[in-house]
This record gives C-alpha cells, sequence and structure tokens, in this order.
C-alpha cells in the first residue's frame, strides 16, 4: 500500500505556490473583512479590532489572520 497520496490542489495552485504567487490565490474576496467588521470602504481597520478579529473563528478569523500577515509585507 506505499503509494504516495496526490496532493488536493490542482496543479496551478501548486506552482502558484512555488513561484511566489500564493497571495493572489489567497485572497478570493477583497474587501470581505472590512464588511464583515463594519469598517468603511477606504477606510483602514484599526489595529486593536484587527488583533480581536485573529483570534475569531471560521471566516472572520481566517481573513484577519491574512490580513495581519499581509500587513507585514508593505514596506
Amino acid at each position: 500500500m506505499g503509494a504516495i497520496m496526490a496532493s488536493k490542489e490542482p496543479k496551478s495552485k501548486a506552482i502558484a505556490m512555488k513561484k511566489g504567487n500564493w497571495i493572489q490565490d489567497a485572497i478570493k474576496k477583497p474587501g470581505a473583512l472590512k464588511k464583515s467588521m463594519g469598517v468603511k470602504k477606504g477606510e483602514t481597520i484599526p489595529a486593536k479590532k484587527l488583533e480581536k478579529a485573529t483570534k475569531a473563528p471560521g471566516k472572520m478569523g481566517q481573513r484577519a489572520r491574512l490580513a495581519k500577515t499581509l500587513k507585514g509585507f508593505k514596506k
């Protein structure tokens, strides 16, 4: 039975991850975090609000953690 299990991700996604273009695949619904947090379009999410949201379960928590990660990429 020692067969190697195939990845569940499509090949194009796996290639994107290798090239470093994972951010484009990660952001499926731009603005969804702001909308769910009640922040108006064009405004920034306050740091305390974002920190609290990172501890939330489900999609909101996932989006908040991604936002926090992407915030670190900013120059």
